[in-house]
């Protein structure tokens, strides 16, 4: 037998400073780490301060990932997901606070909250969704400037909201084919 195969075995290896072995089981998600790193970010709270929600509207539909153009209110796929599907529901206002929206722009975002089930149930079969905002860094908002509300779509066994772990099949899909289904399943206006 040659050293290394007869270091070969079924059982995790423990390894000094990576945390508990747990051999192949887990998956990376290394497109989050710009995230953590602050890509994208706005240097500031202000609208010309990178924003990025107000930028996006500028894009086309492909470039910013935009699945729907409302009047007063747009949604747009998560750059950086939670899972496959994720998207947000975001007003053009450059707006931080839920209490600060018109009645009309939380009538909208309610509306493109609704479709955007539907497009997802449509898309993918989800058979369920969690739906929220962060407001204020301190609730976790990663862009607190701009409110922007969260439609995650959940399956069942994917069991927790971070549902890239535990017996989870991850769909290999790029954003823009991610983006060009659900357009075409978002319902008519």
């Amino acid at each position: 037998m040659t050293p290394y195969a007869a270091r070969m075995t079924s059982e995790p290896e423990q390894q000094l400073g990576v945390g508990t072995p747990d051999a192949f089981q887990r998956l990376w998600t290394p497109h989050r780490m710009a995230y953590i790193q602050g890509e994208n970010k706005p240097s500031g709270p202000g609208a010309d301060d990178g924003c990025p929600f107000c930028s996006l509207p500028a894009k086309s539909d492909e470039d910013g990932l935009i699945l729907r153009r409302g009047e007063l209110v747009y949604a747009v796929l998560n750059l950086y997901p939670y899972t496959g599907g994720h998207l947000m529901t975001v007003p053009y206002r450059h707006v931080a606070d839920y209490t600060d929206l018109t009645v009309e722009e939380t009538a909208e975002l309610a509306e493109l909250t609704k479709q955007a089930m539907a497009a997802l149930r449509a898309a993918s079969g989800a058979h369920g969704f969690n739906i929220g905002m962060n407001q204020g860094t301190v609730a976790g908002a990663g862009i607190a400037a701009h409110l922007h509300q969260h439609v995650v779509p959940r399956w069942g066994g994917d069991t927790n909201f971070m549902p890239v772990v535990g017996h989870t099949k991850v769909l290999p899909q790029l954003l823009a084919d991610t983006r060009k289904m659900l357009a075409e399943a978002w319902p008519a206006a």
